[in-house]
């Protein structure tokens, strides 16, 4: 059975969106191994609607290992909104994603990649779906834009690891409770 796993870049103080403005060189080396090293134990990637319109105007085009990792593999965008998508190998899924994903696990047995803490990880994870929940928590405070923090159910979680990088920016893990 395939684990979905959550990945989110977090500022200091909560912000979540639009990471490329902001991460800078905190995604340095060691972090694109890293990812890379995830990526390649993933098989597919999940997004909502946001997720997919913020990347696919700059990831659609592969440079490097890790882009073309992601380009290769199957995409899956939740929305009831797009009808169409222009990113190789992506599916559009409308309607509720809980039991798309649930059948989705049990396909195949690589990973199911998020990018980004949306409403469709908060979905997920409030559905129990989620398996691994990493918050890359970056020492930078970027003073505005969109946060974690939004209206939600009570999920209890149980932290995994806590792994620090030479740069400051720290991992922490969660599963659930």
């Amino acid at each position: 059975m395939r684990n979905v796993i959550v990945s989110s870049l977090v500022s200091l103080d909560g912000v979540h969106a639009d990471p490329q403005s902001w991460v800078g060189d905190y995604f340095d080396q060691q972090a694109v191994e890293e990812s890379l090293a995830v990526l390649l134990g993933s098989d597919a990637m999940l997004m909502g609607r946001n997720t997919y319109t913020y990347f696919a105007p700059t990831w659609s085009s592969p440079s490097g290992p890790y882009l073309e990792r992601i380009n290769e593999m199957p995409k899956y965008v939740f929305s009831s909104t797009l009808t169409a998508a222009d990113w190789n190998n992506t599916t559009i899924i409308p309607g509720d994603p809980a039991p798309a994903v649930r059948e989705l696990k049990e396909q195949g047995d690589g990973h199911l990649m998020i990018y980004g803490y949306g409403r469709l990880a908060q979905t997920l994870l409030e559905n129990g779906l989620v398996d691994q929940l990493n918050f890359v928590i970056n020492p930078v405070m970027v003073g505005s834009g969109t946060t974690l923090w939004r209206p939600g159910k009570r999920t209890n979680l149980r932290l995994v690891s806590a792994t620090e990088r030479r740069n400051g920016v720290v991992t922490l893990s969660y599963a659930n409770a």
